[in-house]
């Protein structure tokens, strides 16, 4: 190794993480100004100049947004839409983006590209007089269904381009062993497919968890998601800034948690293309 290549690398090195330093520390700071004023009174929140560390631990915001406005009830239901709509996106859309793979159908690929990049709202008027002459309104089947809209073309368009990297020779033989098609796919392609897999559930859960445009117009007073409930709280008469922020980091924890915990799969998943295509 040439010795004079090493300062070089060592300056790229240092503006790389400069780099991301830049671009991910407006997004922490945010995070941290929330958690702040979670706990925090609101005489500390309104003070001037701003507190950022309290003296005094105001658990009792989350304490009053767990036991206030029917918050565990809108819990549950995100936990039902989102985990409904996520499931049923799975079961359609890995095995829609295994056969489009396959049969290098590109002008489906298209079309699932362009559902994707639809805004959810060209969906939403006729599914809602359509929901509402079934009566379904103010239920959550409304909401399963049109987050399917959002997460089935997620699902697909990123299993389509990860199944087109993983190998086919794998599947010809056990073709040529005798396996059926069904069995290649169960038994062969989705095991490859774990990280993308992984991807594609994760990024269906977080579009579905934090949807709040669906949520605010097909749901009830009793079926409420989270982004919906967050949204109620807040009112022109009072603004309390501390169960606020409260609400939006428990909103926020499950989908936070799900990543951190999937990280290794997520990045296996966005970069085995690249990796294969090199």
């Amino acid at each position: 190794m040439n010795p004079r290549r090493i300062p070089s690398q060592i300056l790229g090195q240092i503006g790389l993480w400069l780099s991301v330093l830049v671009i991910v520390s407006p997004a922490i700071l945010f995070f941290l100004w929330m958690a702040s004023l979670s706990l925090k009174f609101e005489i500390d929140n309104a003070a001037y100049p701003p507190v950022f560390f309290p003296e005094h631990i105001a658990w009792k915001n989350y304490a009053d947004v767990v036991a206030s406005n029917r918050f565990l009830t809108y819990f549950m239901n995100s936990l039902i839409v989102t985990g409904a709509a996520t499931g049923l996106a799975m079961l359609v859309g890995v095995p829609a983006g295994y056969g489009i793979a396959r049969m290098a159908a590109h002008k489906s690929a298209v079309v699932i590209l362009i559902a994707r990049i639809t805004p959810g709202l060209s969906y939403l008027i006729p599914l809602f007089l359509l929901f509402q002459w079934l009566g379904l309104l103010g239920t959550l089947v409304p909401q399963i269904i049109i987050h399917l809209v959002v997460t089935v073309p997620i699902v697909i368009w990123i299993m389509i381009g990860y199944f087109e990297t993983t190998p086919l020779e794998l599947e010809e033989a056990a073709l040529i062993d005798g396996a059926t098609r069904w069995q290649v796919f169960r038994h062969v392609a989705l095991p490859i497919a774990r990280p993308g897999l992984a991807v594609a559930f994760i990024l269906a859960v977080i579009f579905s968890w934090n949807n709040f445009v669906f949520g605010i117009v097909l749901a009830g007073r009793e079926t409420r998601t989270l982004p919906v409930a967050v949204y109620n709280m807040i009112s022109f008469d009072q603004l309390s800034w501390g169960p606020l922020a409260a609400a939006a980091l428990i909103v926020t924890a499950p989908v936070l948690l799900l990543t951190v915990m999937a990280q290794r799969q997520i990045v296996a998943g966005l970069t085995a293309g690249a990796v294969k295509g090199g």
